[in-house]
């Protein structure tokens, strides 16, 4: 290591730019759950927690505003193709 390095043309600010759409935030979550998201990336050989966690969370969103019918029928299809 050198004993002084330059800094005179440096940048404040993050190494690897945010992409557009995103936002960095601070969440708390419990640990078994931060746990099985991590365990579920490493049985899929790979990737990244955080884009699983942001995948479920779009389902949710997606599932909770769907209408009571729909709802209903698609539980009522999973359910019986477990039956058969």
């Amino acid at each position: 290591m050198r004993k002084e390095y330059d800094f005179s043309k440096a940048k404040r600010g993050p190494a690897v730019p945010v992409a557009k759409g995103k936002s960095r935030i601070t969440i708390r979550l419990d640990d078994d759950v931060l746990e099985w998201f991590k365990d579920q990336v490493d049985l899929a050989g790979g990737g990244n927690y955080q884009s699983l966690i942001n995948a479920a969370l779009r389902d949710h969103m997606g599932k909770a505003a769907e209408p009571l019918e729909k709802t209903l029928r698609r539980v009522l299809r999973e359910e019986l193709r477990k039956a058969v």
